[in-house]
């Protein structure tokens, strides 16, 4: 019954427009700041939804909120030294400002340390618990004697038993995707204390997924075998045609919302049990502050639920979640799950615990009122379908070749030929030629093929769609040229810079979704008071009036030069090489001397007096060195850590009683004492002041 139920609904909303939409966006996790990854995968493509729906003046809750439970909260506050409520409240002000800075739209950004979260979860988990949807059960789960608790999932790691991974988190491998639990886990360990974990017996209940198998297949895999992404149906039907097994909703944790029955003491819900009903206490938030009803957005069949989410939560989303709401009975289920694939930096997957990321609110540091440059360029290489690279080249190819080239460089012709032929006055068109007509035509279908394309979660082709509407613009002006006609036939150019006009109006509109900053700056530019709508450009014959009072100009855009990019790449090659450092493995000590063998060396302080690049060599310096008892020659391969100019006058540490060797035709008398730094460059071993040359060291 229910599902004949659900599929009339189905075919209901496919038959008639949503009358809302409710659209989500993952919570982060407060264990760190927000970086690119997220955003291409999740954040820039639901603003963008959400922002055209608002165009479109549609009823719009678009809402999202810091996901502050979970292991990874206590594990960082560990790492940090502090308690859990110092890392939720630092990175929730650093997330939530960075996406204010960013200029996602959100209509709610909540957390779910808040009361309302708190009562909402407790509330779903007790009218679950209650109508018997979960299974209780007395399992054997990996216990850390030394520590005293049970070990949640990230808590533990050891290999995979599907691909043999050796870092595999207990409850998913990152390598291959693989669910499992933590007993699975071949050669498991304690992240906290390093220690082979026991077994023991805990208290647990448990989400019967096995029992929602065929409404899962339903709903899914037929219901939405046409309508949903390849990679997120892909994964679903893997999921499912591998049976599904029941999932535990409580952990033994001392971090989160309590488990609300009696015999729970010190249990929390599981936090992927209670993260997506932050979504519901968000609305609720919302409603409330708004006074809106929260339940016409949750409960409503003609409420349009979508959300945005990264791949790694295709199951949650798809599988866990959905089978809640199934469960309670009173909610929607999604529309639609657009999840991305990952996004790489510079070849190689991002890491957070290794620094490889380009993170928000550095960016807005280092890009000050560039906002749109990084929205564009994520929305054009968004991982819609595959894994997707990020390079800072590409970044400055985006903006200089087609932010500033075409965008910025049609509007920019624009509004200088306006205000130097007319002061800024739009001119009164005078009889249109067959190329105005097409021109103003085109325009017109811009909107919906635009739109067409974000309504079915194309992002990166909507983008591109954007870009050539600007296109059509640069190409008109190039054809008609109104700087040469303007000698010869001023009416003609009145009709040209009118039809311009009309385009850089439409540009302002249509760019907002994706460019929210560049098209508040256009608006202003073209002094457009007066709101025009996304479907105003397919339906009105004119977007700005003849005598309308435009404003000066103003760069959209600038170049971004080779030295900024460079600097972006420095800070990676830095980060790479502190990461090599840290993992390098240190040499074990060498056989062990006796000490009459340690005073046969005779270590000096000499100064260099000389040096010059031994000829079709990389590495090998010759330098000639003061050493107090004589000055000699040592060849060195130094040469790629320094230029032989800026070591004239070092103070270095010499071996003195080395026997000579000849290297490259030059006689070598000495070696001089290096070590690495952490960037993997060479350093000299030398006195912490100046000393007299041929003092010794011992």
């Amino acid at each position: 019954m229910y599902l004949q139920k659900l599929f009339q609904k189905i075919k209901r909303n496919t038959m008639s427009a949503p009358k809302r939409y409710t659209i989500t966006a993952a919570l982060p996790y407060t264990n760190g700041p927000i970086h690119i990854g997220h955003l291409a995968g999740v954040y820039v493509p639901a603003d963008i939804y959400a922002r055209y729906l608002r165009l479109k003046g549609k009823d719009v809750a678009y809402i999202s909120g810091s996901d502050e439970h979970g292991v990874a909260i206590p594990m960082r506050a560990k790492k940090e030294g502090v308690s859990p409520q110092n890392i939720i409240d630092k990175y929730h002000t650093i997330i939530k400002k960075s996406f204010e800075d960013f200029g996602i739209s959100f209509d709610n950004y909540s957390r779910t340390s808040a009361e309302i979260h708190h009562k909402t979860a407790s509330d779903f988990f007790v009218k679950m618990y209650n109508e018997g949807d979960f299974v209780e059960e007395v399992t054997a789960q990996l216990y850390d004697a030394e520590a005293d608790q049970f070990l949640a999932d990230r808590f533990v790691v050891g290999t995979c038993p599907k691909c043999g991974f050796e870092e595999s988190y207990g409850d998913q491998c990152e390598n291959c995707g693989t669910s499992h639990n933590a007993t699975d886990l071949i050669n498991p360990k304690s992240v906290i204390t390093g220690n082979v974990p026991t077994v023991k017996e805990t208290k647990h209940w448990f989400l019967p997924l096995d029992k929602h198998e065929d409404f899962l297949r339903k709903w899914i895999l037929e219901g939405h075998k046409k309508d949903w992404k390849p990679n997120v149906y892909g994964q679903v039907k893997s999921w499912v045609d591998d049976g599904l097994r029941p999932r535990a909703v409580t952990r033994d944790l001392d971090w989160g919302i309590p488990v609300p029955v009696e015999g729970a003491e010190g249990k929390v819900l599981y936090v992927w049990f209670d993260a997506p009903i932050g979504y519901i206490s968000s609305t609720k938030e919302w409603a409330a502050r708004e006074g809106k009803n929260w339940e016409d957005y949750w409960k409503k069949d003609d409420t349009k639920l979508v959300h945005f989410i990264g791949k790694d939560n295709i199951v949650f989303h798809c599988i866990i979640f959905p089978s809640m709401l199934k469960a309670h009975g009173d909610y929607i289920l999604p529309d639609n799950v657009p999840a991305n694939e990952f996004l790489n930096l510079e070849g190689n997957k991002l890491s957070t615990s290794k620094n490889w990321a380009v993170w928000l609110h550095e960016y807005l540091e280092d890009f000050p009122n560039q906002q749109d440059v990084l929205r564009y360029t994520l929305t054009a290489n968004a991982p819609e379908s595959k894994d997707n690279d990020f390079t800072w080249k590409d970044f400055q190819a985006k903006n200089n070749n087609e932010l500033v080239a075409i965008f910025g460089n049609f509007i920019n012709r624009v509004v200088v030929l306006t205000n130097k032929y007319y002061s800024g006055i739009v001119p009164t068109p005078n009889d249109f030629t067959e190329v105005d007509e097409d021109v103003l035509a085109a325009v017109k279908e811009f909107p919906n093929v635009i739109g067409k394309s974000v309504e079915r979660y194309r992002f990166r082709e909507a983008s591109q769609e954007l870009m050539n509407l600007a296109r059509l613009g640069n190409k008109y002006l190039a054809d008609e040229e109104p700087w040469k006609v303007i000698k010869v036939d001023e009416e003609r150019v009145q009709t040209i810079m009118y039809v311009a006009l009309q385009i850089s109006a439409a540009l302002a509109v249509v760019a907002e979704p994706f460019l929210p900053f560049t098209s508040t700056k256009l608006k202003g530019i073209l002094n457009l008071e007066a709101s025009i709508s996304w479907d105003d450009i397919s339906d009105k014959n004119v977007l700005i009036e003849a005598a309308h009072q435009i404003n000066k100009g103003e760069l959209l855009f600038s170049k971004i030069e080779d030295k900024t990019i460079d600097a972006q790449l420095e800070k990676l090659q830095a980060t790479k090489l502190a990461n090599e450092q840290e993992n390098k493995v240190v040499e074990p000590q060498k056989e062990t001397v006796e000490f009459d063998d340690f005073t046969k060396l005779d270590i000096r302080i000499g100064t260099i007096l000389e040096a010059e690049k031994v000829a079709k060599t990389k590495k090998l310096l010759k330098l000639k060195v003061d050493v107090g008892i004589d000055t000699r020659t040592i060849v060195s391969g130094i040469a790629e850590s320094f230029s032989p100019q800026d070591i004239i006058g070092q103070q270095v540490s010499v071996l003195v009683n080395l026997a000579p060797r000849k290297i490259r035709g030059v006689e070598s008398q000495g070696m001089i004492l290096m070590t690495d730094t952490p960037d993997g460059k060479l350093a000299f071993v030398e006195p912490e002041k100046a000393v007299k040359n041929g003092q010794a060291v011992s």
